[in-house]
Parts: structure tokens; sequence; C-alpha cells
């Protein structure tokens, strides 16, 4: 398991970078709003993260790649709305700059993704 969360690390570490790349390039080189930008960045790290999580971290419960894409994409959204929902909470009621408050859902949002994935997408150990 700690060899497991290591590898999580790792992948969450290279999806933050891409998912961070993005909302930065959308919000302030093509001034997109930063909810809208902050979605589209995570649904980018997302990809990178289910191509990298079902590669290196997690054991594929061999099941068909689209269906567990799909599921992958599921657990995800409720990943997304707890970022949005943090992101909404330090933009809305605190005067904490936009990417401070990323990265407070960044530390808080993996928590969920390492738990759901672990409990619907890993195949269990006989």
């Amino acid at each position: 398991m700690i060899l497991q969360l290591f590898k999580f690390a790792i992948v969450g570490v290279i999806a933050a970078i891409v998912d961070v790349g993005v909302l930065v390039l959308l919000k302030e080189k093509l001034f997109v709003d930063v909810l809208l930008a902050s979605s589209i960045s995570f649904c980018v790290s997302v990809t990178v993260n289910y191509l990298l999580s079902m590669t290196f971290v997690f054991k594929s419960k061999k099941q068909n790649k689209i269906k567990e894409f799909i599921l992958f994409i599921l657990l995800s959204i409720g990943g997304l709305g707890l970022n949005q929902f943090i992101l909404w909470l330090g933009i809305k009621f605190t005067s904490i700059h936009y990417l401070i408050v990323k990265f407070l859902a960044m530390v808080i949002v993996p928590i969920y993704n390492f738990v759901t994935r672990k409990l619907f997408l890993e195949a269990k150990e006989k």
C-alpha cells in the first residue's frame, strides 16, 4: 500500500501540473472565467490521471477499458464537484488569490480520488 500511495502521489503531481498549467493558460492568457477554466483544466488532468493511474498505480479489474474509463470519469465528477465547491467558497468568501485556493483543493480532492478509485476500480487481492 505504501508503494501504491507513492505512485499515486507521483501521478497526482503530474496531473496537478497539467491541471494548474491549463488553468493558468486559460485564465491568464485566454481570459476564460476562472470556474470554467478550472472545469476544463480539471477534465484534461483527469484524462492524464486515468492513463497514468491505470497503467502504474492500480491493478485493473480487467473490465472493458471504455467502461473503466467511464467509471473513472464518474468518480472524477465527484472530485470536480468538490474542487469547484472549494474554489467557489474561497473566491466568494475570502480575498485569497484563486491559485492559493486551487492548491488547497489539490490537497483535499486527491484523498477523495484515492479512496474512490481504490474501492471501485482496483481488482481485489485474492
